[in-house]
């Protein structure tokens, strides 16, 4: 509202609109004086008038609600003697997450934690064995918190699943392809204290350790192994049909895991096994609106699952949050010209592990024998990429996902979750 004795600052009023009849009666004494204070009055006036109506501007840093969607599993698995790790550009929906402090608190506290620039970590000792509550504070630089969430840290012993027979079937795209990891998978695997392993697949590259394999193929999708049939195959993975469809007795492709464990795994079937897909399936999303991307690979992945339980009633599905990409834009320029840009792909896998999360990390899909593998949180989208590749971890990265999931394994084992 409009201050009634306005009276414009750049145009003062003439002395002649105030008129002395306006005044108290005064003695001519002290006219002078009237006289003398009236700029005076008129200046405050003004200035009252000012504080009225401005807007006082807000600072870029408190103007707009800072959403972080600080993001965090409801459990996060590790074993005694093995290090665990958070990364902080992981966790929080940022182009800058180095620009924010952390605060990573375990009740009880472990042993062998620290907190570095990038990311908090820990190698638990046998006394740690148990359910931590852990708490991550997103703060910034004046020590005011943004952002605040916990989960639990289960520590399971490094002897989990001792002797125990495991068939683990892995289902993948070029991450699994690469077949580092399943090669780390199976040396912890075959480490003292361990079950003893056996992996299923179709799939045997060269690269392959002894006794590894799986069915992990570049570029595929929860779609293609779902529905692709290729009636000429030429060998490649580029051109052939998902290892789970057959032509049916009408001479149409259908999805047929029966056939697949008679046939390929000598009518074995699994008692885990572990997904590791997502990236192919939502990478052109929008990362404004990635939702109807990610809502139709839930749905392909849902047929799949659905069939998994359906001919391995007994097996934990183990589905593994998407990894983040590469923190430099160098690589995705490198890789797609401008295309697809780092802050767009960081936006839609953030999306899509809110979604995973929801969607797989509840007691209903538990009840389902459906498990998430939190293998989002420790692979670190500088060190453990190459300086060319966006997606593709390098050999420290691809550890790291291996190390997530045999965390996971081992912690699956304890509860007495996997087999008879």
């Amino acid at each position: 509202m409009k201050n009634m004795f306005q009276v414009p600052v750049d145009r003062p009023a003439p002395l002649r609109s105030c008129r002395l009849t306006c005044l108290p009666a005064v003695s001519r004494g002290l006219l002078p004086l009237a006289f003398l204070l009236l700029p005076l009055m008129l200046t405050a006036l003004s200035a009252a008038e000012t504080a009225t109506e401005a807007k006082p501007a807000k600072p870029a840093a408190t103007a707009e609600k800072l959403d972080l969607r600080l993001t965090l599993p409801p459990v996060i698995d590790a074993v005694a003697g093995l290090e665990t790790r958070i990364v902080y550009d992981n966790i929080i929906l940022s182009e800058e997450a180095g620009k924010y402090r952390y605060e990573v608190k375990c009740e009880p506290e472990l042993g062998g934690q620290s907190a570095e620039e990038r990311w908090w970590k820990a190698v638990p000792v046998p006394g740690d064995v148990g359910r931590h509550k852990l708490t991550v504070q997103v703060l910034d630089e004046a020590g005011k918190q943004l952002a605040q969430s916990s989960c639990v840290l289960n520590v399971v012993p490094a002897d989990a699943g001792k002797g125990k027979p495991v068939r683990l079937l892995i289902v993948g795209d070029s991450l699994t392809h690469a077949t580092i990891w399943p090669n780390e998978l199976a040396r912890l695997l075959s480490e003292p204290g361990n079950p003893q392993w056996t992996m299923l697949g179709t799939h045997r590259p060269s690269s392959a350790a002894e006794g590894v394999a799986h069915e992990g193929y570049g570029g595929w999708t929860w779609s293609r192994f779902v529905s692709q049939y290729e009636p000429n195959p030429d060998g490649t993975y580029r051109k052939r049909s998902s290892p789970f469809v057959y032509l049916g007795e009408d001479g149409k492709p259908a999805l047929d895991l029966a056939r697949y464990f008679r046939e390929e795994c000598d009518g074995n079937r699994p008692d885990v096994v572990v997904f590791l897909l997502g990236i192919n399936d939502c990478f052109g999303a929008d990362p404004q609106d990635p939702d109807p991307r990610i809502d139709g690979m839930f749905e392909h992945a849902d047929t799949l699952l659905k069939a998994f339980r359906k001919e391995a009633p007994q097996a934990l599905l183990g589905i593994c949050v998407t990894p983040p990409g590469n923190s430099r834009e160098s690589a995705f320029e490198s890789n797609y010209n401008g295309r697809y840009p780092r802050w767009g792909w960081k936006r839609i896998q953030h999306r899509l592990v809110e979604r995973q999360l929801a969607l797989f990390g509840t007691e209903d899909a538990a009840g389902k024998r459906l498990s998430l593998v939190p293998i989002e949180l420790g692979v670190d989208p500088q060190d453990g990429y190459p300086d060319n590749n966006s997606v593709h971890p390098n050999a420290t990265g691809y550890r790291r996902i291996a190390t997530d999931i045999y965390a996971w394994l081992k912690a699956r084992l304890a509860a007495g979750e996997i087999g008879e």
